[in-house]
């Protein structure tokens, strides 16, 4: 297949997974807000930094507080917003019908105007909740019915290649919101206590979808260090970075001129396995993150090279 063809099929599955995975966090601040006692505030600008958009957010000059971060990473027309993401996966679609499945095409057109016309209301905390549902919901069909209905040949395999690779790198992102100084107290602005803290990380787990099989894996209350480990560490939960990095040598092994890439994948695997956990939580799980994310840009950087025109 062409060289473009497969990098805008790539970016397509990326840029639905990243829509779905920014759903999902965004969800997560806004039930914590619910659950948080009182006295308690969410670090709003640790959202944007969560999700790499932090210098765009600061160039606008404004305070990050909710209303702002949430029009900024909703409705607002500035490269990354849901919006744009929504307008750039809708335009790499279009361009490759010929390899999609038309259905495909449809769902992902009936979701961008659904957001465009509804996503403004999202900087207001009573329709969120429905909205990101609505969002999450629509990326999950689109990505079985693409599972489902198109052939499993090299177009799909560049469809996982994006997916996967994006939701590895989402779930450092979201295993940040537990390990940063998120929860910021109206007492103190030292890391919140341990209840507040087993609060975030149980809401972290549901943005995952990944509670009822975290209690499964793990005959624990929740916890920092076991769902560290479960996100970062288990091959079995299809969200967990080291499932997803697995997934991703899979799929590279079947493709032509893999070896850089694969060279790439088998050291950020060996990485993530070796990773002694509960030591990292003591110190070093910030940099430890961030590391896995350059590692996760590296493979993205190999995938490019190997198989996309070069710009």
């Amino acid at each position: 297949m062409l060289s473009r063809v497969a990098e805008r099929v790539y970016w397509q599955a990326r840029y639905l997974e990243r829509i779905e995975n920014t759903a999902r966090l965004l969800d997560v601040f806004s039930t914590l807000l619910m659950d948080l006692p009182k006295g308690t505030k969410l670090g709003w600008h640790s959202l944007v930094h969560i999700t790499g958009t932090h210098e765009i957010f600061d160039a606008t000059g404004r305070q990050p507080i909710e209303r702002n971060v949430m029009k900024f990473l909703l409705p607002e027309d500035n490269g990354i917003s849901i919006i744009n993401m929504l307008a750039a996966a809708r335009e790499n679609a279009r361009t490759t019908r010929e390899i999609m499945p038309t259905e495909a095409f449809e769902q992902i057109n009936e979701l961008y105007f659904y957001a465009k016309e509804n996503l403004a209301q999202g900087v207001s905390r009573g329709p969120r909740h429905q909205l990101f549902e609505e969002i999450i919901t629509s990326c999950q069909q689109i990505t079985g019915l693409m599972a489902g209905t198109m052939s499993h040949n090299d177009a799909y395999s560049f469809v996982r290649l994006g997916r996967d690779l994006e939701r590895a790198d989402m779930t450092t992102r979201i295993v940040d919101v537990g390990s940063s100084n998120l929860l910021v107290s109206s007492q103190s602005s030292t890391q919140a206590d341990e209840p507040l803290t087993n609060i975030l990380w149980m809401n972290i787990l549901r943005s995952m979808s990944a509670y009822q099989m975290y209690r499964q894996h793990v005959k624990d209350r929740v916890n920092a260090e076991d769902v560290v480990i479960f996100l970062l560490q288990n091959d079995e939960f299809p969200r967990s970075l080291a499932h997803c990095i697995s997934q991703l040598s899979s799929v590279v092994d079947e493709l032509p001129n893999h070896s850089k890439s694969l060279a790439q994948i088998a050291k950020t695997y060996r990485a993530i396995k070796h990773a002694n956990i509960e030591k990292l939580l003591g110190d070093g799980l910030f940099q430890f993150i961030d590391d896995l994310q350059i590692e996760i840009g590296a493979i993205h950087k190999a995938i490019a090279d190997s198989w996309f025109l070069q710009k």
